[in-house]
Order: structure tokens, then C-alpha cells, then sequence
């Protein structure tokens, strides 16, 4: 059976970062497993150069938008060359054959009574390429997903029946469990689906930089609109609008997203799917985010990784290693030089690449670096045992997308291996005139290298290429069935002396990221907002002491001139001068019946603009059904008192 394995299409907007890698090693490392096992795999990945955020990019840039485009999309095509990530295509929605393929999907939708013209007002994140409904914009006007201010459009649009699968999708997900990975993430889909869909706007007609209409509708002012035009490159990628060459591979066994767009993957484009009378793909895997030393990333910290700086101060098989060891799928993770070296010390030279050392070194003292594995089966029975429990287990973590529990399982075998070498002291042993054991000691690691190398191989390729080339054997299907799944061991070989694998790191190769500035307010201004359930968005207590809440006295208020949620506040924080604060809570407070009460603020948020003015902190208040109240301190308090 075909197997088919994509990244999200990465949005030529900007560098890659290290999110990007992570979600590229993953899809690489689980497409190798796929051939290691002998499965006939397609990988895709690429860029995605739609849409009105790089239209307007390309202008500020002075460059014509195809250009940006490919410049930017050339960076990454050159990062995962360099990564000898092992795509089997790069696409890039400008390519001709993708557009057309796209116009041919319109054209089926259309013909189906999916698609249709009517017009559209709403209000839409430029930043997000997104329309919200006013109930879900935070104090009406600011995007649900990245805060920043929307615009109301109105124009003539064609729509996509999203309203039409509501039912279908939620069929789909109750009859297939593992559609998303990993399963937590499902239930915040599924809720978004039983809350009503809404037809899905699908062209727009305000900007140019997109795909055009098929001429069959004969309506050039219209674009499609980015969701569309990006999610298709999964099918026009295998020739659909074509020639249909590499259809067979369809439908994708495993879609990696990042946990951002999830809700676009999940819903739309299977949506989509059913309209076009296609399968739906088997798995959507979406991942969480990563951070630096536990603070979000951003570039005004200037604390944003860039992948191909680790890569050359680490390595790249490292930092493959560390970032699919470092945390569960789906969670979110955090990217610490500490933890790092730490684990290229521990794991990857002591357990992995001093057990190498200590065979080679054994083997040439004891028998010239002869190795046979005549007798372990003699004298290590329990060792082959449990190595052989530990091979059977890895699949299913692979399968389910769980690599850290699959490398944490695979770590046992050198566990083994080493525990083997100081309970049966081959030292010992040729000492009192039992070489057969001693050799058998030896060969006994060998081969628990072998086995863990071939298992390792998908996300260290290049290393344990090294290891099987010291053990005089290849790493390819034929091997992985003989010594995996038919549990043979290694024939007589001589065993090559080699350098060691990972030499020690005892102080941090880059830079060390900007200390974070507690006290700096930051970039929000929200008033309320849905907050997830709280077994969805746990965090350690050290995360919420990073939130400076402090007691304010409003001392100034006053209405925004234009603005039905807006009011203007002055507030004294006990520093000497007062913070203005913009917030949503209009349609709740008149601005004199706040003059001298107090509040409770977000104090640590960085500086935001809010129709021109600036805002320096947030509210707390609570919102139900029955309207929004602000939180206050039950007693009077002095201005800047802390809470916590």
C-alpha cells in the first residue's frame, strides 16, 4: 500500500524558523520509517505565495510580488536541500500546474452547486487572510488569533457551502478516531463544527495576487481566495488537473500541521474533499509551538532560532534528535541550549556513542576486531528477550505519531547493552579463561547496535549510516527485516574503528537569547476572551508568575470619538506616571463611572496601537451571558499593589 506524507506549504512571509524545521524532521523522519519498512512513500512539502499579506510585502519591499516570492520560497528550498530532507517534491503555488489544477476544482465545486455568487460583509484579518464573525472578534474589532485590528470589507464574493458538510464532518469524526492527532486536539474541532458553520467565502476581488477564475465563469475580476487555492496543493501536487500521474497516492496517510491551522485542515479541506468526491486523508497530525528558554519567540525580542544557526553550531542529526526527543507530539515545546547539550551528552555520547567505543575498543584487544555472534544466543538469552520486546513496541509509537516515546523506548536498548557490559565484565572473563564469553558479551552489544541503528536510522540517517558501516552491514529494508522483524543476528564480521560519534559539548555554541524584561509591557490590548479548558492549557506555576498583575486606579477616562466598544483610560499603577489603557467595555461602563475606581491590570503586555492610540496594559473581567464585569480588589488598595 502507498503512503503519502505532507508538511503544511510554508507561507513566504518570512525565513524559516525552527517551527518549520520541526514540523519538516518529523514528516521527513516518519516518511523514512515508512521506507525503512518497505512502504512505496511520496513526500511533499513547499511554499505557499498567495494572498494579500505578500502582495503587500512585495510593494514594501520594491520588488514585484513573483520575485519576493521566489526569493523567499528559494530559502526554503535551499535550508531543507541542505537538511537532506528527502521530499519528493517541492511545490510552490505559483507553479502553473497547481493554478490549474485549482481552476479545475473550482470548476467541479461550481458545477455541483457548491459554489456560489453572492456578496460579502465581514470583518477580515489582513495578517490571517481570515473572515470573523463580529462574536467571535475580541471587544469587536480585534482578530480572535493574532489581536491585531480587522477591517470591515464588503464585496462580491463567490462562497463555498461549508454549512452543506456540517454533518458529514461530524460523522467523519466520530466514525474515525484517529482522523486527528493527537486526540486531545479533536474535541476543540469538533466543538468549532456543532457551532454552526457558515458558507466559506472563497474569491475576493480587492487585490490581484492569487489564482484566477477558470474562464469557463468568464469573471476576471475575481481571485480565488488563499485557503482554497493553498489546501489544493495536496491533490495538484500528484497531477489532479493534469494528468492525474500520481493520484494513486492519494489519500494522504499522514497530513503534519502546526496546531495554528489546524481548524483549516480539519474542516475545510476535508469539506472540500467530499465536494470534489474524494477520500479524506487518514490523519491530520498538528503539533504545538515552540518556544525559547519558556518565552514565546518573537523578533523584537530578537530571540527567534533560526534552525540553520543550530544546525551549524550543533549539527543537524542532533538537532533532529533533540527536537523529536524533547517533546510529545502535539504539545508545545520549549528549546533550551541547556536541555540540548545535556541531551547530546547523556544520551547521544555516553549511552549511544561510548557503547560504540567500548565494542570497538574490546573487540580489537580481545580478537583483533573480529566479531561472531555464535554464542550469544548461549549466554544471553535474557538481553535478546528483552531487546526483542523493546523492537516489537516501536511501531505503534511511530504510528501514532508519539516519536518521543519512541525514541525514549529506543534508548532502552543501549540501556541494555551497557548493563550487559558491567554485569558480564568481559575484562573478567578473559582473565579467568572464558574468551567465548567475553566474545559473546561483545558480539551481544553489537548486535543490540545494529538493531537500534536501523530503528534510529529515520531520524539520524547520516549517523547511523556510520554505525551500520562500522558493523560491516546497510541500513534498507532487507536488513530491517532480517535483524527486526526475523530477529537474526549479525554474520562473522570485522568491525571498523571509527572517530567518536559525539564528541562532548561542554559550553553553548550561540549566543544565549536576550534576558526576558519582566516589567516591559508587551503588545496586547484584549479585554475578554474565550479561554480554553483548562485541561487543553495547563502551564507550570513559574509561566504564570511571568504575568505582572498589579492593582491600578483609574484616574482619567474617556469615550474613543468613532468607536462603540472603546474607552480611553488613564491609569495610575503606582509608578510615577500613569498608563494609558484602550479598552472594549463601552457597551458596559460609562467612562464616569470608572473615574477613581480600581481595577485589576495586566501590567506586563508590550505597547499596542488601538485606532492610533496607544494602550500599555489590559483589564481583567469576566463575560457571560448576562454581560461583562470587570475584576476588582474586594478592598480599596494602593495603586501598584501586586496581585498574585
Amino acid at each position: 500500500m502507498s503512503k503519502y506524507i505532507t508538511t503544511p506549504i510554508y507561507y513566504v512571509n518570512g525565513e524559516a524558523h525552527i517551527g518549520h524545521a520541526y514540523t519538516t524532521f518529523i514528516a521527513d523522519t516518519m516518511t523514512r520509517y515508512e521506507k525503512l519498512k518497505g512502504e512505496n512513500t511520496f513526500f511533499l512539502t513547499g511554499t505557499d505565495e498567495h494572498g494579500q499579506k505578500i502582495e503587500e510585502s512585495a510593494q514594501k519591499s520594491g520588488k514585484p510580488t513573483q520575485e519576493f516570492a521566489d526569493e523567499i520560497s528559494a530559502t526554503f528550498k535551499k535550508l531543507w536541500d541542505e537538511f537532506e530532507i528527502s521530499y519528493d517534491k517541492f511545490i510552490k503555488t505559483t507553479d502553473e500546474d497547481h493554478k490549474r489544477g485549482v481552476q479545475k476544482a473550482f470548476e467541479v465545486m461550481y458545477a455541483k452547486g457548491d459554489i456560489y455568487k453572492d456578496f460579502y460583509e465581514g470583518h477580515y484579518c489582513v495578517s490571517c487572510e481570515t473572515f470573523f464573525p463580529e462574536t467571535q472578534l475580541i471587544d469587536g474589532e480585534f482578530c480572535p488569533d493574532c489581536g491585531r485590528s480587522t477591517t470591515i470589507v464588503k464585496e462580491e464574493s463567490y462562497f463555498f457551502r461549508l454549512s452543506k458538510y456540517e454533518d458529514a464532518l461530524l460523522k467523519h469524526y466520530a466514525d474515525n478516531p484517529d482522523f486527528i492527532l493527537p486526540r486531545s486536539r479533536a474535541n476543540e474541532v469538533i466543538n468549532f463544527v456543532k457551532g454552526g458553520l457558515r458558507d466559506l467565502s472563497v474569491t475576493r476581488t480587492s487585490f490581484t495576487w492569487g489564482v484566477k477564475m477558470p474562464e469557463s465563469l468568464n469573471d476576471d475580476k475575481h481571485v480565488m481566495y488563499v485557503w482554497l487555492d493553498a489546501l489544493l496543493n495536496y491533490i495538484t501536487a500528484l497531477g489532479y488537473g493534469k494528468d492525474d500521474a500520481n493520484m494513486s497516492y492519494w489519500p494522504a496517510s499522514t497530513q503534519f500541521v502546526g496546531k495554528d491551522i489546524l481548524r483549516f485542515h480539519a474542516i475545510y479541506w476535508p469539506a472540500f474533499l467530499m465536494s470534489l468526491d474524494l477520500e479524506l486523508p487518514k490523519t491530520i497530525g498538528a503539533h504545538g509551538w515552540w518556544t525559547r528558554d519558556g518565552e514565546k519567540m518573537s523578533k523584537s525580542k530578537g530571540n527567534v532560532i533560526s534552525p540553520k544557526e543550530v544546525s551549524d553550531a550543533y549539527g543537524v542529526e542532533n538537532l533532529r534528535y533533540f527536537m523529536l526527543r524533547e517533546v510529545p507530539f502535539g504539545q508545545d515545546g520549549d528549546f533550551s541550549q541547556r536541555a540540548f547539550i545535556d541531551r547530546i551528552n547523556s544520551e547521544l555520547s555516553n549511552d549511544l556513542g561510548n557503547l560504540l567505543n567500548r565494542i570497538i575498543g574490546m573487540s580489537g584487544k580481545y580478537s583483533d576486531y573480529e566479531i561472531d555472534s555464535v554464542d550469544v544466543e548461549k549466554f544471553h538469552k535474557k538481553e535478546i528477550d528483552a531487546m526483542n520486546i523493546v523492537l516489537d513496541s516501536l511501531d505503534a509509537y511511530m504510528e501514532n505519531l508519539q516519536t518521543h516515546r519512541y525514541l525514549e523506548e529506543l534508548w532502552k536498548l543501549f540501556a541494555i547493552g551497557n548493563k550487559a557490559i558491567e554485569e558480564h565484565a568481559p575484562w573478567v572473563k578473559m582473565k579467568e579463561g572464558k574468551k567465548d564469553e567475553a566474545l559473546a558479551t561483545v558480539a551481544l552489544v553489537a548486535n543490540i547496535l545494529a538493531k537500534a541503528s536501523i530503528m534510529l536510522h529515520p531520524v539520524m540517517p547520516k549517523t547511523t549510516n556510520i554505525v551500520a558501516d562500522a558493523l560491516n552491514f546497510s541500513i534498507d529494508n532487507s536488513s530491517y527485516k532480517e535483524l527486526v522483524l526475523d530477529k537474526k543476528l549479525l554474520k562473522l564480521f570485522n568491525i571498523k574503528v571509527v572517530p567518536p560519534l559525539f564528541p562532548r559539548v561542554e559550553e553553548p555554541l550561540m549566543p544565549e537569547a536576550p534576558a526576558a524584561e519582566p516589567n516591559k509591557p508587551q503588545n496586547e490590548v484584549a479585554m475578554t476572551k474565550e479561554v480554553p479548558k483548562e485541561e487543553d492549557n495547563l502551564i507550570e506555576i513559574g509561566q504564570f508568575f511571568e504575568t505582572s498583575l498589579k492593582v491600578g486606579t483609574i484616574v482619567e477616562a474617556e469615550e474613543v470619538p468613532k468607536s462603540k466598544k472603546l474607552l480611553k483610560l488613564q491609569v495610575d499603577l503606582g509608578e510615577g506616571k500613569n498608563r494609558q489603557v484602550v479598552a472594549g467595555i463601552k457597551e458596559f461602563y460609562s467612562a464616569e463611572s470608572l473615574l477613581n475606581t480600581q481595577v485589576c491590570v495586566v501590567a506586563n503586555l508590550k505597547p499596542a496601537k488601538l485606532m492610533g492610540m496607544m494602550s500599555e496594559g489590559m483589564l481583567l473581567a469576566a463575560k457571560d451571558e448576562d454581560g461583562l464585569c470587570l475584576v476588582r480588589p474586594e478592598k480599596p488598595k494602593k495603586a501598584g499593589t501586586p496581585i498574585g
